[in-house]
């Protein structure tokens, strides 16, 4: 009688087991450092607000209630969340030492940024939202990338005084009627103009967020 083989795969070594799991705890760590837990919270918040913007008409007076403002503000906001969790509580020490470090930038501000439209967009569900996802997913994307190119110079704590910013410029330029690319918020959805400044800002805001990190001191040594 002829004995025949099983042939098993190998198991998975315990070197490469214990390589996952760190990588695992790394990441939640990194998250968890940026308080990125409760700025999904505050996302979710944002989603809700804009349920109730929606649901029970709320606006502005004049123009602004033609236009649908509350959204923007709302949008300005989640932006601004994402931005504030670009902050590290650990500082220069964590930048020498974290060579993983510009990929968990990349990954938490990239999964945010999604985060944040899928909220909003669930939020919204139903109701009639001025000019539909589109325009959502630009402003955040847009408006995100101001928030991370505000790091770089503010630090994550102060991040979100450039996105604030520039929503209350668009209000004005909405206001005066401008039509220039760099105004996106108040463009229509099929701006190519508008969609080139906001990706281009998004990206590169992404890019040297990645590469560089946020600041973390107001004051140089040098």
């Amino acid at each position: 009688m002829t004995a025949v083989k099983v042939l098993k795969p190998p198991p998975a070594s315990a070197g490469t087991t214990r390589r996952v799991l760190a990588g695992i705890r790394l990441t939640w760590l990194h998250l968890r450092t940026r308080r990125v837990p409760a700025g999904i919270l505050a996302l979710a918040a944002c989603g809700g607000v804009l349920r109730a913007a929606l649901y029970w008409h709320w606006t502005f007076a004049g123009l602004y209630a033609r236009q649908q403002q509350i959204p923007l503000i709302i949008e300005a906001g989640a932006a601004a969340v994402i931005a504030v969790t670009a902050h590290s509580p650990f500082g220069e020490t964590e930048q020498a030492t974290g060579r993983w470090l510009p990929y968990l930038r990349l990954f938490a501000a990239v999964g945010m940024c999604g985060l944040a439209i899928a909220l909003l967009q669930l939020g919204a569900a139903g109701e009639s939202l001025n000019e539909g996802v589109l325009v959502l997913a630009r402003n955040i994307i847009g408006i995100t990338g101001i928030g991370l190119l505000c790091s770089l110079v503010t630090g994550g704590l102060l991040a979100w005084t450039l996105p604030m910013g520039y929503m209350a410029f668009c209000q004005y330029a909405l206001f005066q009627a401008w039509t220039a690319p760099w105004t996106w918020p108040v463009r229509r959805p099929a701006d190519r103009g508008a969609w080139i400044c906001a990706c281009a800002v998004f990206a590169a805001g992404l890019l040297l967020f990645t590469i560089v990190g946020p600041r973390t001191r107001l004051s140089d040594d040098s």
